[in-house]
């Protein structure tokens, strides 16, 4: 979303109570979604002007210097994974209960910690390659996985069913059924967006045979290219007069909708299609393109990077890759990570800001799973 101004004097204090630890073994439960709390959030004249720092880039700036956003796991770097995810595995514990305190990665932790950092303070995205998931099962894959994430923040829920772990993979679901389908359980494209968490994580196992390729944009660098050429989008996008569409992914006793800032509709639709239309077209023009391969990890800050994924074809029945093997449909592991207030994050005008667990989706008390493929 576009950069948000939140009135300091009158946030809340977290709400957190106590959870089963037989349903959260972590001792955290997603906190959901939420309106904003309106009397933080500040209106369009409050804005600045232009965004200065680190959060604003442009793409070509990294588009020919990989060296700048991407890093290959040395084979020690591997080897330490690769030992703190079947130590964990032997353990037998649940998934849903992984953490730094066991999964251990002294080595790689203080790359780790730094690009927490840069997460929530810098460019807010970032590039593993070389996790060797081709050779892994699915149960060491998502392991190694989730282990990383918990060095960047808490994950979080990201449907009604509770998955703390994604699969991002064609379910052969409707795209065009806006109202319950989740555009990452089809193979449609999707524009560009955030997601509802503070990080989001995708780790590639397998790619498609065309497309699905992503593309990135520093959320303040276009709203000052928009504020240049176009400030009465930018207003309209802040005006908290948007309707998100929560899918029926609902606790009881809870609207169908939120009311925010930025996408759907309201009365003046027409101005609102027009700001949708200017915005797509000005983070496309803005982007910068990446294709994730077997073994990447893309990390981004939803508070500073819009993100959005080509329409993508699979690989029919029975065809191999370029080994020889069977080719695999295409298949992304995702992961939605709270950065809170708490703990160095954003301020966000929303009664959670400091949970551990802020955003993500919480219906009633959904215990969190992490199904090792698409379901």
């Amino acid at each position: 979303m576009a950069p948000a101004l939140v009135n300091t004097s009158t946030l809340q204090q977290p709400l957190s109570s106590p959870v089963k630890l037989s349903a959260f073994p972590d001792g955290l439960k997603t906190s959901g979604q939420h309106p904003p709390v309106y009397s933080q959030v500040r209106p369009y004249k409050d804005f600045p002007k232009i965004q200065t720092g680190p959060t604003v880039w442009k793409a070509e700036d990294y588009r020919e210097n990989p060296e700048l956003w991407t890093h290959r796991f040395s084979s020690e770097e591997i080897a330490e994974i690769s030992t703190a995810s079947d130590d964990f595995i032997k353990k037998g514990a649940p998934l849903t209960g992984i953490s730094k305190e066991n999964f251990h990665l002294p080595h790689l932790r203080e790359r780790l910690e730094a690009l927490r950092k840069d997460l929530v303070d810098g460019k807010g995205f970032f590039l593993f390659r070389g996790l060797p998931v081709q050779d892994w099962d699915l149960q060491k894959c998502a392991t190694a996985y989730m282990g990383i994430g918990t060095y960047l923040g808490y994950f979080v829920s990201q449907n009604g069913r509770g998955h703390v772990l994604g699969h991002v993979k064609d379910l052969g679901e409707d795209p065009t059924k806006t109202d319950r389908v989740r555009i990452y359980r089809t193979n449609a494209r999707q524009y560009f967006h955030t997601d509802g968490a503070d990080f989001v994580g995708l780790l590639c196992i397998a790619k498609s045979l065309s497309g699905g390729e992503s593309d990135i944009a520093s959320t303040h660098h276009v709203f000052n290219v928009l504020q240049e050429r176009h400030p009465d989008v930018v207003q309209t996008l802040c005006e908290p007069n948007w309707y998100f569409d929560r899918k029926g992914e609902i606790s009881e006793g809870e609207d169908g909708w939120i009311r925010g800032s930025i996408f759907y509709l309201e009365n003046d639709c027409r101005r609102q299609k027009r700001a949708l239309e200017i915005f797509e077209k000005t983070c496309a023009e803005l982007s910068l393109h990446m294709i994730l391969a077997p073994g990447d990890i893309q990390f981004l800050s939803n508070a500073q990077v819009f993100h959005a994924r080509t329409a993508y074809t699979d690989h029919p029945p029975g065809a191999v890759d370029e080994e020889g093997r069977p080719a695999r449909r295409r298949h992304l592991m995702r992961l939605w990570l709270a950065a809170p207030e708490s703990e160095g994050g954003w301020r966000l005008p929303y009664h959670d800001t400091m949970e551990k667990k802020r955003g993500g989706i919480q219906v009633n008390d959904t215990p969190p799973v992490c199904p090792l493929d698409a379901e």
